[in-house]
């Protein structure tokens, strides 16, 4: 086998060549997780931020609109919709808002939820404390669930120049089809074939 210093010149431009694309590659595939994390912890992206628990020291008698926002995309059969569309509330205080999804079909539907938050000046300081998008969610045939989403707005915002401005921040969800687990799909083959197996013996 030739080491890499004894190969021709052309071949050796196609070696680095190779070397280039695989590490590139790599640089992609790791940089979706990279960017995750990065947008989760500065809420860069209108992802918001992430804290395990209400860390506001103070309550302001000031109060803010949150709007809840939902969508599927165009692959995804489920029902998705907020319980409220608006909520005010004051600054600096735990929120707790619910969502609905409906699987109308007759097969069990995975999904996962991206997320984002509107306008840009108020994404460093709406905070969710809990929610449903960090874990895949799945509705079996004719299943509704609530999903709830824990948050609060960071009263810093009204010392920010920009952030003191805003009067409404969106939060908005949007569900995607996703791969059964492993389980799942186990499950629904046993209960195919079963079902197939009691077919034949009827007939």
């Amino acid at each position: 086998m030739k080491r890499f210093r004894d190969l021709e010149p052309q071949h050796k431009t196609a070696a680095q060549l190779v070397g280039v694309v695989v590490f590139m590659g790599g640089l992609a595939w790791a940089s979706v997780p990279l960017y995750d994390w990065f947008c989760r912890v500065t809420g860069f992206g209108g992802t918001p931020l992430i804290a395990e628990e209400n860390t506001s020291s103070e309550i302001l008698d000031q109060t803010i609109t949150i709007r809840f926002d939902a969508t599927t995309d165009r692959n995804m059969p489920w029902d998705f919709s907020p319980e409220v569309r608006t909520m005010d509330v004051r600054i600096g205080e735990s929120g707790l808002a619910f969502y609905e999804a409906h699987n109308p079909t007759d097969r069990p539907v995975a999904g996962t939820a991206s997320y984002n938050i509107a306008p840009y000046a108020a994404q460093g300081f709406f905070v969710k404390v809990d929610c449903f998008c960090f874990e895949m969610q799945v509705l079996e045939p004719g299943e509704t669930v609530m999903m709830p989403v824990s948050f609060y707005v960071d009263p810093e915002i009204v010392d920010d120049s920009e952030g003191s401005y805003v009067h409404t921040i969106t939060l908005s969800y949007t569900f995607y089809e996703a791969d059964l687990p492993e389980d799942e799909t186990a499950a629904l083959d046993t209960a195919l074939t079963d079902g197939a197996e009691q077919a034949t013996d009827t007939n």
